[in-house]
């Protein structure tokens, strides 16, 4: 692979560690840790941090310290900080990146390991642009022609399968039913992201894939949306909440509330999460990422970034992320011809370089990139990541907040608590074993989410792909603009506060109708308690 240099202080990102002043703790005052109520635990006792300061979201858990895995959570931050690059992996544990990826390193996604900033252009070498291009036909399904999550970056001499110098963001006022004012006077601003890529931006054809058939789309029937990144922490207590919690929970939101037909259906799921082509196929719900996408967290959101975001292959996956369709294209280009044994000299095998391009491009037997020990202790460091404990629950305002948090419905979706299992660790790649004591463990933990884990709609304008969102979780989303300089909310980032997110959610059709109806007809103070509750949580 092209041989790129870049100055990476692996070494330090290490030997680094967190330190916070007396005013970054939580200040119990004359209350010893013990007294506190339940709720202060976000993460029950394992898995709560009480650092506030800018690197709160960045904090071991006690499931790391119990378990002597500090060192490995310490490996495992560096590859999410660290930068790769496209040299030989065995000359740097950062190499192995290309042809195709979508960052050069994971922060650069979640700054402060939290969730995405608004942008108003798509550059991915900006710090802090979490977003992902949602590339559908009107139909909404995925382009094939395209990745799931499309790429834009590409090594020489391949091209990118869409160049992002050409997408435009544009962002857009909207006024509500209500004139974006509450009853009172008092007034707010929503926007929404409106996405624009030119045909010329295409490198590859623009196609879909149903029912076996590969059918040409045309582009004026491209629909392109963001998705942005979501914080990181606790994911490892989500992944812990035993599936028959989860199935219970659809149960009893089925009795009264519409749920997304793809996923559950007359008190039974209708589809799982299964992997057959790492694993055996083993079924379980989905719980992460906006649309359902990913079940256990040993196959979730990390665990395939760490090799799709920069296409970096390991023991289990030594192929591309990447579709048959670019492979083609890349193969018939004659400028990638022209040069492509000049950087891939050991690929010269039939000598046909169409033949050699491709089954470059589609191998399923690539070098290994990246270590099986790095990739364990980049999931220690996943698993391990604490949530902030919630602050100010004490505080008057806080907890007027809360009482009408519940009285006027939100908590119907965003759910307080759950109580994690036994949390035996199912890994659908099968690299973990059952119970694995490589990881981080959160057995019977109370835990404050706020977050039912299920989807609903809220018919935003230029809503999500197909309409349909799991409920985001609130813990420690009130840190936002301490920990990564920014507040925004939302799956794509328009809201820029609580009071934008909570009035997204207000469309005549949206699930959450009621409530909003409910908040409008609160003083000004009490929603501001509310909100205070929201950033308290």
């Amino acid at each position: 692979m092209l041989k790129f240099r870049c100055l990476f202080f692996f070494s330090v990102i290490f030997s680094l560690l967190t330190s916070c002043s007396d005013d970054d703790i939580i200040d119990d005052g004359d209350k010893d840790s013990t007294e506190l109520s339940a709720e202060w635990y976000t993460g029950g006792q394992l898995g709560t941090t009480f650092n506030i300061s800018s690197s709160a979201y960045e904090q071991p858990s006690h499931a790391i310290e119990n378990s002597g895995l500090e060192a490995a959570f310490k490996s495992g931050e560096g590859f999410f900080e660290g930068i790769f690059v496209t040299t030989d992996p065995n000359e740097s544990p950062m190499g192995g990146l290309g042809p195709l990826w979508l960052r050069t390193s994971c922060i650069a996604c979640h700054p402060g390991y939290g969730h995405g900033k608004r942008q108003t252009e798509y550059d991915s070498n900006v710090t802090g642009n979490g977003y992902l291009l949602v590339i559908t036909d009107n139909t909404d399904t995925y382009l094939s022609s395209l990745t799931g999550m499309p790429q834009t970056q590409a090594i020489e001499p391949f091209s990118p399968p869409v160049d992002e110098s050409l997408i435009t963001i544009s962002w857009l006022s909207y006024n509500d039913e209500w004139g974006n004012a509450f009853p009172d006077g008092e007034t707010y601003d929503l926007i929404y992201p409106e996405v624009t890529i030119p045909e010329e931006a295409f490198y590859v054809p623009l196609e879909v894939t149903k029912d076996n058939v590969t059918y040409t789309v045309a582009h004026s029937d491209i629909r392109v949306r963001l998705e942005s990144t979501i914080g990181i922490y606790g994911s490892g207590l989500l992944d812990a909440i035993p599936d028959d919690s989860l199935k219970a929970q659809y149960v009893k939101e089925s009795a009264h509330a519409k749920l997304n037909p793809a996923f559950f259906a007359d008190g039974e799921w209708v589809k799982q999460y299964k992997n057959t082509r790492q694993g055996d196929g083993e079924q379980h719900p989905y719980r992460f990422t906006y649309g359902l996408t990913r079940g256990p967290l040993q196959d979730g959101p990390g665990a395939n970034a760490i090799w799709n975001i920069f296409n970096l292959t390991r023991n289990n996956r030594r192929y591309h992320y990447m579709t048959k369709t670019y492979a083609v294209k890349a193969s018939q280009d004659p400028n990638v011809q022209a040069k492509f044994y000049s950087y891939f000299p050991e690929y010269y095998v039939t000598g046909d370089v169409k033949t050699d391009i491709y089954n470059y491009l589609m191998s399923d037997s690539l070098p290994v990139e990246l270590a099986d020990d790095d990739y364990s202790d980049f999931m220690v460091w996943h698993r391990g990541l604490a949530v902030p404990a919630a602050r100010d629950l004490d505080d008057e305002e806080v907890q007027l907040g809360k009482q009408l948090f519940t009285e006027i419905g939100c908590s119907s979706c965003h759910r307080p608590s759950w109580t994690t299992g036994d949390d035996n660790v199912y890994d659908p790649n099968l690299f973990y074993s059952r119970g694995d004591t490589r990881l981080p463990r959160y057995p019977n933990q109370t835990i404050w989410p706020y977050s039912d884990l299920v989807q609903h709609r809220l018919y935003m304008e230029n809503n999500i792909r197909t309409g349909w969102c799991r409920t985001t979780p609130l813990w420690g989303r009130g840190l936002s603009q301490i920990c990564t300089g920014a507040a925004d909310r939302l799956h794509d980032c328009r809201a820029r506060n609580v009071i934008e997110a909570i009035m997204w959610h207000g469309n005549p059709k949206s699930d959450a109708r009621w409530a909003i109806e409910n908040f409008r007809e609160l003083s000004s103070e009490e929603r501001d308690a509310v909100v205070a509750f929201i950033n308290a949580i």
